[in-house]
């Protein structure tokens, strides 16, 4: 039987694969997309929605043990953590089931299995059926990435937990150990922190949530030592001894080894690109720590043959890919396609308080050579903050003393992952502190504090 032939063979159908396969059948272009195991990937069934179902659950729990401070009653608040993560899973079922409507809506084939190539232009599939083979002029990796595991470290789903079993937990965890303030460790620290965990969180880097600026990693570890965690940075787990319901770890710390007793720990440690089983290597394709090397348009080097998404590296974030994948779509199309820029990328963590941010840090830009004008704006001065109770975080601006160029923003604080786009929009379309300055923002509204700090960054800020 003749292989199915396509103009584009899409291999993952996560946030880069699907969206990659929508854009290219709206192109016109006959495209399949193959899946081992769900549609919407990673993020849509395992990580950045049911994470942040859980997230809003706890916030919830966390706004209903404050009812007194809005003047209102709530006795006997609890918690039903099945209910917690039933929600969850019912949110990204639901989300997973739209995906397949939008495949099917545009006409692009779904073959579900496990794909290998065997020759350029060639995609053998392993379907429950036995296999399938499709031709294509154009073939998109779309594969994604899973969780990282140290030798010692490694999840048992039990007692030791990646961030899957931190999404169906098989108990409420007493006290919990998280290796890794990555967003990942961060968010799943908050989220147990606040239903009552003692939590622990133990980072190698010599600061929490280790790739946002510095400034903002202390505010933000500030607020969660008086939560109530325990935050050990530049420190190592070495060793995990397990034990009927109880793990002890060797924690590294200053020079010495310490022992520490748990009942649940959370390995956060990275992820590693799903590259094996592809025959990547013998058609030439390079790879570097799991991860695939390529140009600024996702090309591989290899004609015809592209990777976008968490394969081909960091910034290792749902909208990168997705971006990434109507990028290939258009570039495949013949259209004016424009690269990614991974500095105009911005980066959200859902733990109480919030974290956003994008483009250089304040050392990034001193880094580059940078003259900066920086400005910052406490949410204790703007009126909106304040009424929703909501009055610890920071907006930080960085400029360009010569230009007034935008270079990065960083925030920390309610509801910062929905404000953060203002400054991406601000970068994407090259504004200057003028721009911002003239900008009207409505009032009162947290995104005046926008405002704010970049008027601070040039010695105009009115309400400080």
């Amino acid at each position: 039987m003749a292989a199915a032939s396509y103009d584009v063979i899409i291999i993952g159908a996560g946030p880069g694969g699907y969206v990659a396969a929508i854009r290219a059948a709206q192109l016109g272009l006959k495209t399949a997309v193959v899946e081992r195991d769900h549609l919407g990937g990673i993020c849509l069934n395992w990580g950045c929605i049911p994470t942040k179902a859980l997230l809003r659950s706890s916030e919830v729990f966390h706004l209903m043990e404050r009812a007194k401070d809005f003047g209102l009653k709530a006795d006997n608040i609890g918690y039903d953590l099945d209910a917690v993560v039933k929600r969850s899973r019912g949110v990204a079922k639901q989300l997973s089931a739209g995906v397949k409507g939008l495949l099917k809506k545009h006409k692009v084939d779904v073959v579900m299995g496990a794909a290998t190539i065997p020759a350029k232009g060639r995609v053998s599939v392993k379907t429950d059926k036995g296999s399938e083979e499709l031709s294509g002029k154009n073939i998109i990796l779309a594969t994604g990435a899973r969780a990282r595991e140290l030798p010692g470290l490694e999840a048992d789903g039990d007692l030791v937990w990646t961030y899957k079993h931190a999404l169906q937990p098989p108990r409420m965890p007493k006290k919990l150990l998280v290796i890794g303030s990555g967003a990942i460790g961060i968010e799943f620290a908050s989220f147990y922190n606040t239903l009552g965990a003692e939590t622990t969180v133990v980072e190698v880097m010599d600061r929490v949530l280790p790739v946002e600026d510095e400034e903002i990693s202390k505010f933000a570890r500030k607020a969660f030592v008086k939560q109530g965690m325990k935050i050990m940075e530049k420190a190592m787990v070495k060793q995990l001894d397990r034990s009927a319901g109880k793990v002890t770890a060797h924690i590294e710390v200053g020079g010495k080894v310490e022992k520490h007793e748990f009942d649940s720990v959370i390995s956060a440690v990275g992820i590693v690109g799903n590259v094996e089983g592809l025959g990547l290597e013998a058609l030439g394709v390079k790879i570097d720590r799991t991860h695939v090397i390529t140009d600024e348009f996702c090309r591989t080097g290899v004609e015809g043959l592209y990777a976008i998404g968490d394969i081909a590296g960091a910034p290792w974030l749902a909208h990168k890919a997705s971006h990434e994948g109507v990028m290939v779509a258009e570039l495949i199309a013949g259209k004016h396609a424009h690269p990614v820029k991974p500095e105009s990328i911005a980066g959200c963590t859902y733990c109480q308080p919030q974290v956003a941010s994008v483009g250089y840090t304040e050392a990034k830009a001193k880094e580059l050579g940078y003259k900066i004008k920086v400005g910052r704006f406490p949410f204790i001065g703007n009126g909106k903050a304040i009424a929703l109770g909501e009055p610890e975080g920071m907006i930080k601006t960085i400029f360009d003393e010569k230009t007034g160029e935008l270079l990065g923003a960083h925030m920390v604080g309610a509801e910062v992952t929905e404000l953060i786009q203002g400054y991406v929009v601000g970068r994407q379309l090259e504004t200057t502190e003028e721009d911002l300055m003239n900008t009207v923002f409505p009032h009162p509204t947290l995104s005046e504090m926008m405002h704010e700090s970049v008027l601070d960054a040039f010695d105009r800020v009115i309400h400080i």
